[in-house]
């Protein structure tokens, strides 16, 4: 029978299946701090972008870096956060093969995993889970770890595909795979050559712009082309951060997406695509014989994404996120999460990794919550559908911190 790959019934009839609640025991927060004109963060840091040591070598000093490279006047400090959805008991088998620990893909998405030191010490509990579900993100330093820039994002994959057997975790850790392929060995704006330079040393810096878009483009080309990739669709949100001009651009199809707090107010957020309710538009790869089952399918393009590009200052904060955290937690929620984070004595990296694992913790209490009224509840009113509390999911956020050196 034909249908359209729509996200997966949650709850049947749009109602819940879990009969507890739980709340996330924040301080409250009067008013007048939501509001306050202040950067979060005070603290000035060194050139170069902090890189997590998962090696049992000793850490890259930016220093290191070859002589060819400017000193950059932007810095940007990164921390993830991921949880998938808490079981159900009622999800469906599916016929495709994880990627295996040792082939590309699954050792880049350990890596991926391992960057995360928070949720590691939260996973107190036996039921916290040990990835990401259907989501997946990447963070990439661009030009090889030459601090010119970096770039990362968020996948969410089409949970509907599983009612055919697909597993649609492949495809989105397939699309943030080949998204920080393609961003390694490129540049977050124009490329940067000192005419000055010999031939040798015009090598090490030469190369080309990649922008969000054409990522996007390139890395969807990717998964296309990998063959244990079956089937399945995914959103994207996929970002650059330039390091010699502050320059954010961005390229987002479906509805992951990201905001940007500047002064304790969120100045930016990304809007949303979808076909209709629930059915966010999505990249999407078919079977080799698709059959008259996947005649309906929602077939979107990279053409399709929402650009945008703005210039950053010091202390703006962007954070980027599947729909698990947009759909249970408001724009004014997050706020309070960083400002409480941002008030402690620890280093930047701390306060960033803090506010990325509460926005996780908190949303995955909130969707547990039948009484509390969630932003996908006040959505599906507007659509005349009953729906009430909040919506299991899983939920991925990176989010940067911005640092100007000069």
């Amino acid at each position: 029978m034909a249908r359209l790959i729509t996200r997966r019934r949650f709850q049947a009839s749009f109602r819940p299946r879990y009969a507890h609640s739980s709340r996330l025991n924040l301080p409250s927060l009067p008013s007048s701090a939501l509001n306050a004109q202040y950067p979060i963060f005070h603290r000035k840091l060194s050139s170069g972008i902090p890189r997590r040591n998962t090696g049992p070598g000793p850490e890259r000093s930016p220093s290191a870096a070859s002589p060819a490279y400017p000193r950059h006047p932007f810095t940007f400090h990164i921390a993830t956060s991921w949880a998938g959805k808490p079981s159900l008991g009622d999800e469906h088998e599916t016929n495709s093969v994880p990627f295996t620990s040792t082939s590309p893909i699954g050792r880049w998405r350990e890596e991926m995993l391992d960057r995360s030191i928070g949720p590691k010490k939260k996973r107190r509990g036996k039921d916290w889970p040990l990835d990401a579900g259907e989501d997946f993100f990447f963070v990439q330093e661009m030009r090889n770890g030459s601090v010119e820039g970096v770039s990362f994002g968020v996948a969410d994959g089409v949970g509907g595909w599983v009612e055919s057997g697909i597993n649609p975790a492949l495809f989105s850790q397939s699309l943030m795979y080949h998204a920080g392929r393609y961003s390694r060995n490129a540049w977050a704006g124009e490329p940067e050559i000192d005419p000055t330079l010999d031939y040798e040393e015009r090598e090490q810096v030469e190369g080309w712009e990649l922008t969000p878009y054409h990522c996007l483009d390139l890395a969807h080309g990717g998964v296309l082309r990998e063959r244990y990739v079956q089937a399945g669709s995914s959103t994207a949100c996929l970002l650059t951060l330039n390091s010699s001009s502050g320059l954010l651009r961005s390229a987002n199809l479906g509805d992951s997406g990201y905001s940007i707090i500047r002064s304790s107010n969120v100045i930016y957020k990304e809007k949303v695509q979808t076909h209709f309710f629930n059915c966010p538009k999505q990249l999407t790869k078919l079977p080799a014989n698709p059959g008259k089952k996947f005649s309906r399918a929602c077939i979107d393009s990279p053409e399709e994404a929402n650009t945008h590009a703005m210039k950053l200052r010091d202390g703006d904060i962007v954070i980027a996120y599947t729909d698990g955290f947009s759909d249970n937690v408001f724009p004014s929620e997050m706020l309070a999460i960083c400002s409480l984070a941002g008030r402690s004595d620890a280093t930047d990296d701390e306060q960033l990794q803090t506010m990325a694992d509460n926005m996780v913790l908190y949303a995955r209490q909130c969707m547990m919550d039948r009484r509390r009224v969630s932003p996908f509840e006040r959505e599906a009113a507007r659509e005349g559908m009953f729906f009430r509390g909040g919506k299991i999911d899983d939920v991925t956020v990176v989010v940067a911190l911005v640092r100007e050196t000069s």
